[in-house]
């Protein structure tokens, strides 16, 4: 089904895979083609739109310039706060502001609909486009009015992906949009690509929700595509349509890719003319001879419907491997539970077997990934003529745009879906933060959405409540709504879809959707409502930093959602201190207690007092310290919190992982590894050290890490970074800082993104 290639290869015209094995070039120079593997890497379509883009002379070190910005409503408030202290005049290039996570304005009353009002504000004042709440989902609406061939765009979410239209797009916190707002460049290394080469066709009832967790299943533990680029080729994608494209793009983000490009073709050029854009098309390929530093090769016609099991999109079966082995996975999936959960509540899907058959509370078709209109149709097929039921089991359909919701309402599949029982809703993210559809205690939802982690469907551990979600494909769930909650896969049904035809309205986003892209009008103030706050001022690196460790999570991957949770703390979004009361409430509730405490003495040491006179803990730890260190005082060494964690920074793009420990006083992460860049990159930019530890050391919460020379380091470059364990007999240990660019050193010696724009 899936095969990982243990070395690079070339790719001939677009077709024919060699390795890159000791017979390689041989077999090149067979086929008459000289070249170097240095040379045909400049043939990835990858390295074209990079190098388009690059404000670099080098292109190992890449300084970016994006063509379009996007942004939600739970993460725009803070990009232009940030931006507008740091001296935003106005937006200079077209950055769009859609309202699809915050739209409800159930949770917080005023304080959602404020964001609203702020955003659409700020577009007038500085020359942006803001979409209306329920009109389409962030990248729904990127799909179908910015995409562009060979174009880049940033968004402030993670699963920024236009790939399949010849997009290449990357999801990053705030900061780095703050960046490019500021007129400055996206930093990063040269990222490896590897082709995803696609052969075969797709069966029946089998949907781009398959395929895409599949590859994930095959990539995401092995970090075969971390942080890289994820190319796809091959004649099977000539089998799909733009829509499955598009489907199995936006889930590669679960893969910990950086981004993704796609080939485009005739199906893609009608994608275009479709929306009116056909001057956004143009054929990309890659060359004659490409070369990948890693392939993962795809046999569409043996991709089998897929189901990924809590409590992670990589946790993955085919729904028959799941039937036939039903025991084996949930005893497997409550070993998980006791990880991701802390054994804080009791977790079992065994009660969900009756008769031999799993069953689910709960069907959710929605979102960026679930809510495409061929998704959608081929679902309203095999419901067509069958009842969900009038029992436990519940089906929402949330189309990704109001476009697709109107050609639904036209075409009679609306009418289909709600005499089936589904409940037809408007666009929205809810399902996939936890903010909408929360089910029952103990319920089991399958849904076609992003992600799967603990809490995404809004359950609250901290309460006694857990509920739990597997994801699958909008096919499969239908066919499990056509047999009444009983998990079945779409290829168990009887069903012939021969396709719908699309018409996009472009009326409804030219009657509501504001476009001042390029009109900045200073005369409109900007709207504030009370929930709306600034930034905390945020002192500079001292010359040593002592940090106090705050809480120690030794789970394998720790996701932003556990840093920061979704849901119903969306509505502090615009308020970093009110929102910085929920960091790891849901992992470790006595957190912000103890990083409160810390900061206290740090503010103190700010206001002159001298840190052995603080308390007696600090006076013992000072004079540990002076012992070894007599140079340090209260001047020079700085108190601030830390966090230590094996993996952080699986999941969301939201910087508020990163920014909510720094308002507590946080300085500092302590990780084997980090799960993505973007969740390193935040930390950067809200200036906190993002030490990485080779050797074993087991931390407890309230030890005291010092760090001396922390500034000279930064400022030389150092590879290694001594540090002593102070309550462990003065410890030494040795910790990296891995890569970091001129820029970002500035900033973490600033003491975040704000201050360095200030200096």
């Amino acid at each position: 089904m899936i095969q990982l290639y243990e070395t690079g290869a070339y790719l001939l015209d677009g077709k024919e895979l060699i390795a890159d094995d000791a017979e390689a070039l041989a077999k090149l120079q067979s086929k008459g083609i000289q070249t170097t593997r240095e040379d045909a890497a400049k043939e990835t379509l990858a390295y074209g739109i990079l190098k388009a883009h690059n404000q670099n002379d080098n292109m190992d070190e890449l300084k970016i310039k994006f063509d379009k910005l996007t942004s939600h409503d739970i993460t725009f408030v803070g990009i232009i706060q940030t931006a507008r202290a740091s001296g935003l005049d106005e937006f200079p290039i077209p950055y769009v502001l859609t309202n699809c996570h915050n739209s409800l304005c159930a949770v917080g009353g005023t304080i959602n609909e404020d964001d609203h009002v702020f955003g659409l504000s700020c577009a007038k004042r500085y020359g942006g486009m803001y979409v209306p709440p329920h009109q389409a989902v962030i990248h729904q609406f990127a799909r179908e009015m910015l995409a562009e061939c060979g174009a880049m765009i940033l968004g402030s979410d993670s699963h920024t992906r236009y790939g399949a239209l010849g997009t290449m797009a990357i999801g990053e916190g705030g900061g780095e949009l703050a960046k490019q707002l500021l007129k400055r460049t996206y930093d990063v290394a040269r990222p490896g690509v590897v082709a995803i080469y696609l052969e075969g066709e797709v069966n029946k009832g089998v949907g781009p929700q398959d395929v895409a967790l599949a590859i994930i299943g095959a990539t995401f533990e092995k970090g075969y595509v971390k942080n890289k680029v994820m190319e796809f080729v091959g004649p099977g994608v000539d089998k799909l349509s733009a829509d499955f494209r598009i489907g199995i793009d936006v889930m590669t983000t679960e893969t910990t890719c950086l981004s993704s490009i796609w080939k485009t073709d005739d199906k893609v050029k009608t994608w275009y003319e479709t929306h009116y854009r056909p001057e956004c098309y143009h054929e990309m390929n890659p060359g004659a001879v490409a070369y990948y530093d890693g392939v993962v090769r795809v046999d569409l016609s043996k991709i089998k419907p897929m189901i990924a099991m809590p409590f992670h999109p990589s946790n993955v079966y085919t729904i028959e491997e799941l039937k036939e082995n039903l025991s084996d996975v949930l005893e497997d999936v409550e070993k998980r539970a006791k990880v991701s959960l802390g054994g804080k509540v009791d977790f079992t899907l065994k009660d969900k077997v009756k008769n031999g058959k799993l069953t689910v509370e709960q069907g959710i078709i929605a979102g960026c990934a679930g809510g495409g209109f061929e998704n959608i149709m081929e679902a309203t097929e095999i419901l067509k003529n069958h009842f969900i039921g009038n029992d436990e089991f519940t089906l929402s359909v949330y189309p990704a745009s109001t476009p697709i919701y109107a050609e639904m309402a036209k075409n009679g599949a609306m009418l289909e879906l709600i005499k089936s029982g589904a409940v037809v809703k408007t666009a929205f993210c809810g399902p996939c933060f936890g903010a909408g559809d929360t089910p029952a205690n103990n319920a089991f939802s399958i849904r076609h959405s992003t992600r799967n982690f603990p809490n995404r469907e809004g359950s609250k551990i901290q309460n006694g409540q857990i509920a739990s979600v597997a994801l699958m494909d909008a096919r499969s769930i239908a066919a499990t709504a056509v047999n009444k909650g009983v998990l079945t896969a779409a290829d168990e049904i009887d069903y012939d879809f021969k396709g719908a035809s699309y018409f996009f309205d472009k009326s409804i986003y030219e009657n509501r959707v504001y476009n001042g892209v390029g009109k900045a009008d200073k005369s409109v103030e900007v709207k504030f409502g009370p929930n709306i706050k600034d930034w905390p001022q945020m002192i500079s690196l001292t010359d040593n930093v002592l940090l106090k460790v705050a809480s120690v999570i030794n789970d394998p991957v720790t996701t932003t959602d556990e840093l920061i949770p979704s849901g119903e703390t969306s509505s502090f979004r615009s308020n970093p201190l009110g929102l910085a009361e929920f960091t790891l409430s849901r992992k470790d509730p006595q957190y912000v207690g103890r990083a409160k405490a810390i900061h206290e003495v740090e503010l103190k040491r700010e206001a002159d007092e001298h840190l052995c006179e603080i308390n007696d803990e600090m006076n013992k730890v000072v004079h540990t310290i002076k012992e070894k260190f007599p140079e340090v005082t209260h001047e020079n060494m700085s108190v601030g919190s830390t966090i230590y964690a094996v993996k952080p920074g699986d999941g969301s793009a939201r910087e508020q992982a990163a920014s909510c420990q720094k308002v507590l006083g946080g300085f500092a992460n302590i990780a084997k590894e980090y799960a993505t860049k973007r969740y390193r990159s935040n930390l950067i930019n809200w200036g906190m050290l993002p030490f990485v530890m080779a050797e074993d050391y087991a931390f407890d919460v309230d030890d005291f890490v010092f760090v001396p020379g922390i500034k000279k380091a930064i400022e030389d470059k150092a590879e290694v970074i001594k540090v002593y364990v102070v309550n462990k007999g003065m410890k030494e240990l040795e910790f990296t800082l891995g890569e970091l660019t001129d820029d970002e050193r500035s900033i973490i010696k600033a003491g975040c993104l704000i201050n360095y724009y200030k200096e």
